[in-house]
């Protein structure tokens, strides 16, 4: 890994983090609407979704573009997360760019130290860390449709204005607290896993976790070792399977490198699996349930496993709804720290918080000294996604839109009267196998779009009224196969699940359908039409100006 890109003054990153940080001062007047967009394509993110993105901007001859980094460097969630045990819960031959493999990978399931170096090694190799501004973070962004420009005010006053304008902010980004009574009268250390304080000592500390996710599941055993005490707070069992991991030998690294056939071979082997357990027994549960019951008996069996003498202790463990409903994870050594002797998982509600510990409902109180919130991230939630305001035609703003109607999409990508705007992580976008190939997909979605309007010399592309609706439509039929109606995921506690009740965040289709559809959906979805006003001089005249009809 290039670790010097971290470090060396001289450095992309270093360089980076010189540029770009103007700001105007607060109240000062706001320069006027130019003639001509500050860049054509402005993204908002440079984690995992900005950097392929402009990978794939650049490689369609497109650089008139500018990433918008609230932090100091890239990486998003692979950043800012460095709680202890972090590591992918996918296979890092599946979770990296199709294009850009890494031979060299320490594990299996890389830890997440390596996965941020990955993003900085790929945002240099391929020239993104020049189009970024760093420290700058975004508060608005209005739509101008007399001049089909995006407007978008950044906190501290400054205004960018661009032409097509991509929201790669992810959903990991707003971490979660826990609606507990007293959590601010605590005299102790708090810290949220998305928020780890490296200068906080464990050792030797009364600590307690609360929440049982896949955050939970890696940092709890890689901590029980050096505190004097562990309580950790389960409201849900999570579903947990055999984590088939290994460190990767010197030899097969080297083969990666000279063979890179290898590696690509392996990854079809890690697709395949994860497009099986992660997929098709989630998304295709009733065609085909026996996945989920092969699944739910071999997260039995892990759990039987790691505690064979401890019946009650393995039932409290033991999720009642189905596999699939919450994201399951994979760890060899989870369950089996539960019988320590100084860890306690306590599964009676909580009342309340006091100075000194946590009170449950049977009346106990349990003293700490660290109080850690494992209690996952916002995510289909309103301020979050989109995490500023987005607002489209006729005033329409995205996050009252998708709060007041269900979160929908066309392809994940775009929504109506939201014209020149593409999301890259969207509703029903994601598959359970890799961000990655989500982040690829819609790249070129997106990126197909803008080609489009270059070529018809047009200003604006807005999705269709018509086929937004029946790809909604579509995801709602095909919903109905998935494991979410049909097992039991009521009592799942899920982040799934939204407001009203849908589960947004999975897309019901396989990864290649997904990849197929970004490369081949119909280009007469979409409607193309050139402003009114003065801001078209750079775009030549083209015998096919005109909007393309709705379909």
């Amino acid at each position: 890994m290039a670790d010097d890109v971290m470090t060396d003054q001289g450095s992309p990153v270093a360089l980076a983090r010189g540029r770009g940080s103007r700001a105007v001062k607060d109240g000062a007047a706001p320069r006027p609407v130019p003639r001509q967009p500050d860049h054509e394509v402005i993204v908002v993110g440079a984690g995992i979704s900005g950097i392929g993105l402009a990978i794939e901007l650049r490689k369609a001859g497109i650089e008139s573009f500018l990433l918008l980094e609230r932090a100091g460097d890239v990486g998003g969630t692979w950043r800012d997360n460095r709680y202890p045990g972090i590591a992918v819960d996918i296979t890092s031959f599946t979770y990296s760019f199709s294009f850009e493999q890494n031979p060299d990978w320490s594990r299996v399931f890389a830890p997440g130290a390596e996965l941020q170096r990955y993003a900085q090694r790929v945002a240099a190799k391929y020239g993104v860390y020049p189009k970024v501004r760093f420290r700058t973070e975004v508060d608005k962004a209005v739509f101008l449709e007399d001049r089909d420009l995006w407007e978008i005010h950044l906190k501290g006053g400054e205004r960018l204005y661009s032409r097509f304008l991509i929201g790669a902010s992810g959903g990991l980004i707003s971490p979660k607290k826990p609606d507990i009574k007293g959590l601010e009268a605590f005299k102790g250390i708090v810290m949220h896993t998305g928020f780890w304080d490296d200068s906080v000592e464990l050792t030797g500390k009364r600590v307690a976790v609360i929440g049982t996710g896949a955050t939970a599941v890696q940092m709890v055993p890689s901590i029980a070792s050096r505190v004097a005490h562990l309580d950790v707070y389960q409201r849900t069992p999570i579903w947990v399977l055999k984590k088939p991991d290994a460190e990767i030998p010197a030899w097969l690294k080297s083969a990666f490198r000279t063979l890179p056939i290898v590696q690509r071979g392996v990854r079809v082997c890690t697709d395949a699996l994860s497009e099986a357990v992660m997929v098709g027994a989630v998304i295709y549960y009733r065609q085909i349930p026996g996945l989920v019951r092969w699944a739910e008996s071999a997260g039995k069996n892990n759990l039987l496993e790691q505690i064979p003498n401890d019946p009650a202790l393995r039932e409290k463990l033991t999720p009642k709804y189905g596999f699939g409903c919450k994201r399951p994870t994979f760890s060899n050594d989870y369950f089996k720290t539960f019988t320590r002797d100084n860890v306690e998982l306590v599964t009676d509600p909580i009342e309340c918080i006091t100075e000194r510990g946590i009170r449950t409902r049977d009346g106990q109180e349990r003293q700490i000294d660290v109080l850690i919130t494992a209690t996952g991230y916002r995510v289909f939630e309103k301020g979050n996604l989109p995490s500023f305001e987005v607002h489209g035609r006729d005033g329409l703003e995205l996050g009252q839109f998708w709060d007041e109607h269900r979160y929908q999409a066309y392809e994940a990508v775009s929504v109506p009267k939201f014209p020149n705007y593409f999301g890259m992580l969207g509703p029903y976008g994601l598959t359970g196998t890799s961000y990655f190939k989500m982040v690829e997909a819609h790249s070129i979605h997106a990126v197909r779009c803008i080609k489009e309007a270059r070529k018809r010399a047009m200003t604006r592309v807005e999705i269709g009224q018509g086929p937004h609706e029946r790809y909604f439509q579509d995801v709602q039929r095909r919903q109905q196969n998935t494991v979410f109606p049909n097992h039991s995921c009521a009592s799942s506690n899920s982040y799934y699940f939204d407001k009203h009740g849908d589960a947004p965040m999975l897309r019901p289709s396989t990864t290649m359908e997904m990849l197929w559809r970004a490369k081949h959906f119909p280009m007469k979805h979409y409607r193309f039409s050139r402003a009114q006003a003065g801001s078209t001089a750079d775009l030549p005249d083209r015998a096919t100006a005109g909007a393309a009809a709705f379909v």
